[in-house]
């Protein structure tokens, strides 16, 4: 029986001894959880998710306290910035502006200011926080999970080795399934190291979100610094522009010439390009007039002094804009293209600012944006953007390539934006069947200097015979664009030899006629490049007409045996500056009625269609 008493004893000390080697680690392991809490998340029994707490609950000593724009007010017009406007309509002298930004400032008393850094946006003031009594609930539901494993494990363990075993394997089996409610599983935003780490379309849409949150707050800046963008910050690979973009925390330092990102603490991203925001990548003589920006990556910068929240486009103007083809292939277009997703909700700086053509265009500008154009070259704040583009998104002359343009926008959007920014009444082209009695109206096209007609009342005499209503007139850099966009709005056709003018076509409605006048000099790529190719994209229909030698004025300068009528293709090996001015400066057309009528009645019978 001493035998036998003595074996039952030392089973039960040996459960006993398990039995406290298993609450030991249980309670090990409950301590190593708590500290691991405290030490990662040391302000978890303080804040609540979000990492704030209401401005009555915080300690003094914890407070951050940033620089924070003038109230939302003065970021819009004011009413003496409206009376302002009368005379220059759009944009912001920034000497005045930066003035009253301090004199806002200097309104505000310390507590107001105090209260906007505190105070949570609206949106996160609306969800229900995170208390002190719902961290003590996690922790003792992380202590009832323990606790439960070892109660399981003492009963069932006692029934001997098999009994254990099995509960260890149970345990291992469900250990997937199980994770302990630790404050770390709860956090929205996790400090991490990314070393241009690939964003996922979480973040993405949460930047997308942010850029649109109202009320100019900066205590959003911070959770901005955790927003990584995962890119390169340009694009270099368009042959037409180099473009910049990134989201995140973004200073814009115009008298440094500079658009810094700010990176995280850790990160390794070293990057620096040079910028010139044009989109005539190549062009040495055109870039050499436009600022160059320098675009880097960051972890050292001047403190904001003026926060925007809307995304930032800079541009350039200087450059050709002047001729109205190129006001519009390198600037309208582009910017329609990169702006036009934000719906007015977007800050412009431009660079090698002309005052005179942001008044030509202010329709345009005020259909594309809702606040004051600042002058890059002339400002001295840091502005300080959640999102920012440098430079434009550009593809071939005058048009707009919808596999590679934001939201897949084309010229048919840019056609039917220019009509809408001007208030232009016709949508598109009515049969002429439709309508009785009434005659289809043709735009000629005239010019002064160059290209000229040389026979237009012939032209027109011919016209009006096949049953055209005919109206003329000139475009040049001077021609009030709204008056003009309402005349070619009012016709059917359009025609002229290739030009400035034919840029007139984006105010033309759908299904409308242009007819190009190609001049002698094998001319054709060109003229098809620049107009035809655009006008067809804006849904337009296109027609050309290559005059032929006896056409030309140059019969007047070079014999007919000349080899510019026998092989002007050779002319071309010079170089277009060379074909500019032999076939474009110092041409005229005389066109040949007999031979140009039959297009005017093709074109015709199209508008009864």
């Amino acid at each position: 029986m001493k035998a036998v008493e003595r074996a039952k004893l030392v089973r039960s000390l040996r459960q006993e001894s398990r039995r406290l080697r298993l609450l030991v680690l249980v309670i090990g392991f409950f301590l190593v959880t708590l500290t691991f809490v405290v030490a990662s998340k040391p302000d978890a029994l303080l804040f609540n998710l979000n990492g704030r707490l209401s401005v009555d609950q915080t300690p003094r000593s914890l407070l951050i306290r940033q620089r924070v724009d003038a109230d939302d007010a003065a970021s819009r017009r004011s009413a003496d910035t409206l009376a302002a406007a009368a005379e220059d309509p759009k944009v912001v002298d920034d000497d005045d502006a930066g003035e009253e930004a301090k004199a806002n400032a200097n309104a505000k008393g310390t507590s107001v200011e105090e209260k906007r850094v505190l105070t949570s946006e609206p949106e996160q003031g609306r969800r229900e926080e995170a208390t002190a009594s719902e961290l003590l609930v996690r922790l003792m539901l992380a202590l009832s999970v323990n606790l439960w494993w070892w109660h399981l494990c003492c009963i069932v363990g006692g029934g001997g080795e098999e009994g254990r075993k099995g509960v260890e394997e149970g345990h291992q089996e469900h250990q997937h399934k199980v994770t302990l409610p630790t404050v770390s599983n709860y956090t929205i935003h996790d400090a991490e190291d990314s070393d241009n780490d690939e964003k996922t379309d979480t973040e993405i849409k949460l930047a997308n979100d942010i850029d649109r949150s109202n009320g100019g707050d900066t205590s959003q800046q911070p959770a901005l610094n955790n927003l990584v963008w995962g890119k390169l910050l340009c694009d270099f690979s368009n042959f037409r522009a180099n473009v910049c973009e990134m989201r995140g925390n973004i200073r814009i330092h115009p008298n440094a010439s500079s658009v810094m990102y700010m990176e995280p603490a850790g990160s390794k991203r070293d990057e620096q390009w040079k910028v010139k925001p044009y989109p005539r990548k190549g062009d040495e003589l055109c870039l050499s007039h436009i600022t160059e920006l320098t675009v880097k990556s960051s972890k050292v910068a001047p403190e904001c002094t003026k926060y925007h929240d809307v995304p930032a486009v800079v541009f350039a103007l200087t450059g050709y804009t002047g001729n109205l083809f190129h006001d519009f292939t390198d600037v309208l277009v582009p910017l329609f293209t990169t702006a036009s997703e934000f719906n007015g909700e977007v800050q412009f700086l431009i660079t090698d600012m002309a005052i005179w053509w942001t008044r030509k265009y202010a329709v345009v500008f005020e259909k594309l944006t809702k606040y004051p154009l600042i002058d890059f070259n002339k400002d001295d704040q840091v502005h300080c953007f959640k999102h920012a583009i440098v430079g434009l998104h550009a593809y071939m002359e005058f048009t707009i390539d919808p596999l590679k343009a934001p939201h897949n926008y084309s010229m048919v959007d840019f056609n039917r934006f220019m009509r809408r920014a001007y208030s232009l009444p016709r949508d598109a082209v009515i049969a002429l069947g439709e309508i009785p009695k009434t005659k289809p109206r043709l735009l000629i096209i005239s010019r002064q200097r160059t290209r000229m007609f040389l026979n237009l009342n012939e032209i027109v005499a011919m016209a009006e015979e096949i049953g055209y209503e005919v109206v003329i007139e000139e475009a040049n850099v001077n021609s009030n664009v709204a008056h003009f966009a309402k005349v070619v709005n009012s016709v059917n056709v359009m025609m002229g030899v290739h030009g400035a003018g034919l840029t007139n076509c984006v105010f033309l409605p759908h299904n409308a006629i242009l007819i190009q006048i190609v001049p002698w000099g094998a001319l054709d790529g060109i003229c098809r490049v620049d107009f035809g190719n655009p006008a067809e994209q804006m849904g337009l229909r296109y027609r050309h007409y290559s005059i032929g030698v006896h056409e030309s004025s140059l019969t007047e300068q070079y014999p007919l045996d000349h080899k510019i009528f026998k092989n002007p293709l050779l002319f071309h090996k010079n170089g277009f500056e060379f074909v500019r001015q032999t076939f474009m400066d110092k041409q005229n057309v005389r066109l040949d009625c007999n031979r140009f009528r039959p297009v005017l009645l093709e074109a015709l019978d199209q508008l009864h269609q």
